[in-house]
């Protein structure tokens, strides 16, 4: 399969998550509290392909799977339509656009307040994903701020615990997850295999 057919196919079920929630709202099967549900599935769909998204350069380290690096972007940008979505649906059908109480819920309900920030964060990389916007930031500097998908990602399993209150099964899943993403990283920043000719040096 060429890398352009797997980038369809990436697109079409970056998509999928949404347009079955759509169907099922116009078919009206979400239950008896479907903004609830709108509200949960944005969410965790933005959580679930941000953890992709990072999981993509531990998987080509690993595999020598270059082709992966490919898929980054638009993954990143689909975790910040979700997130999107997510936040608007909170705004528009659960506040009402009531901002003096979601500026209320913001300050006052920590695990709003965390989310909210793990949003925030998502836009400065969503703005910058693009060519253009590397070549204008430079190659470094862009690599640098584009870490902040490690807080959003944080952010964004916190903001699950916090929000899950007493079953906390499925939110320490996606805990446990990140942890190995991010010890991950620590490895591959930290860790630098000792070839041959040094240990012939050092003897």
């Amino acid at each position: 399969m060429r890398v352009g057919h797997i980038e369809s196919l990436v697109f079409f079920l970056g998509l999928t998550p949404a347009s079955v929630l759509l169907l099922r709202t116009f078919l009206g099967n979400l239950g008896a509290n479907p903004i609830e549900v709108i509200t949960h599935d944005t969410g965790i769909w933005s959580l679930r392909i941000l953890l992709v998204t990072l999981a993509l350069t531990p998987i080509r380290r690993f595999t020598g799977w270059n082709v992966l690096s490919r898929f980054r972007r638009m993954l990143g940008l689909f975790a910040f339509f979700y997130a999107s979505l997510h936040f608007l649906t909170y705004i528009v059908l659960d506040q009402f656009f009531a901002f003096d109480y979601i500026i209320e819920d913001i300050v006052e309900r920590p695990y709003i307040t965390v989310g909210f920030l793990g949003f925030v964060l998502l836009i400065p990389l969503a703005v910058t994903s693009s060519q253009a916007m590397i070549r204008r930031l430079g190659g470094h500097r862009w690599k640098v701020l584009h870490r902040l998908i490690y807080f959003c990602a944080t952010a964004g399993v916190v903001h699950f615990l916090w929000q899950a209150k007493i079953d906390l099964r499925r939110p320490l899943v996606y805990a446990i997850v990140l942890a190995v993403l991010l010890m991950a990283r620590l490895v591959f920043n930290y860790w630098r295999p000792v070839s041959v000719t040094s240990l012939r040096d050092q003897s």
